[in-house]
């Protein structure tokens, strides 16, 4: 197909929680600074004209009180504000499979789940029994993926796959051991959702990963993959990364704070 021919998508950040964090949280390592840095939880929307695909699902209430993180709406719920019912919504891509990614799947009852093989295989494998690794999922997140895959609405991919002309995974393990991203064809050219593979852009741009670890050696590459996919810096999206909200416009201005449009350039 050519370049000319590839679809372009909308696509969205909506935050749906938050919560407060020291520099030094967030940087393996530590950071000699003592200064705040929060971290916003996100789910992204790539809306096309014949296909839509909702990324990662997020975490509900209950977890959010359990976890102590500021929860703010249900990211379910919210993709009703860029036009998409969770009730309807027929992909889903999971990044991997840690609470923040992959709770909710319940609210998607026509979804089929497009995750890596090897993350469900680390999810229900021997480094579970590691506290320090399991604290990352949920287990009953875990177990109704089996479940949904019991049911055929997992989807399985062992490296990258295009899902549709314009969206396409890649993997990137390291942060859990089946992460991917995402790349989107969009109006202002590829767009990279990076998920957890950075979770700030500073983790990427100093080349400090974030203190959630499986593999620190393929976190470090998970950010020259990153830079590879996309264009240019601008064109790469961190997961949880609080300046995303003001460097991106809402699609509408009571949206601010709320969903930003990842498709057009930032406005800072």
């Amino acid at each position: 197909m050519s370049e000319q021919a590839i679809p372009t998508y909308d696509v969205f950040a909506i935050r749906y929680a938050t919560r407060d964090a020291k520099r030094a949280d967030n940087f393996i390592g530590g950071d000699p600074h003592d200064a705040p840095m929060p971290l916003d939880y996100y789910v992204w929307a790539i809306v096309g004209e014949t296909r839509s695909f909702v990324v990662d699902t997020g975490f509900n209430a209950e977890v959010a009180a359990r976890r102590k993180r500021d929860f703010l709406r249900c990211p379910a719920g919210a993709l009703k504000l860029v036009g998409l019912d969770p009730a309807t919504v027929q992909d889903v891509i999971l990044t991997h499979l840690h609470y923040d990614h992959v709770g909710n799947f319940d609210l998607f009852p026509a979804a089929t789940f497009h995750l890596q093989e090897a993350e469900m295989h680390y999810a229900v494998g021997r480094y579970m029994r590691y506290r320090r690794l399991r604290h990352s999922f949920e287990v009953e997140d875990v177990v109704g993926m089996v479940r949904a895959n019991y049911a055929g609405r997992v989807s399985f991919y062992a490296g990258g796959a295009e899902l549709a002309p314009g969206v396409t995974l890649h993997p990137a393990p390291g942060h859990s051991a089946g992460l991917q991203f995402v790349r989107v064809n969009t109006r202002r050219g590829p767009v990279v959702l990076a998920s957890d593979v950075t979770h700030f852009y500073e983790n990427m741009d100093t080349e400090r990963p974030f203190v959630t670890a499986f593999h620190v050696g393929c976190m470090l590459e998970g950010f020259d993959r990153l830079k590879a996919a996309a264009p240019s810096p601008d064109h790469i999206i961190p997961g949880h990364d609080p300046l995303v909200m003001r460097l991106y416009r809402p699609p509408k201005p009571e949206l601010e704070g709320i969903v930003v449009r990842l498709d057009e350039p930032p406005v800072i």
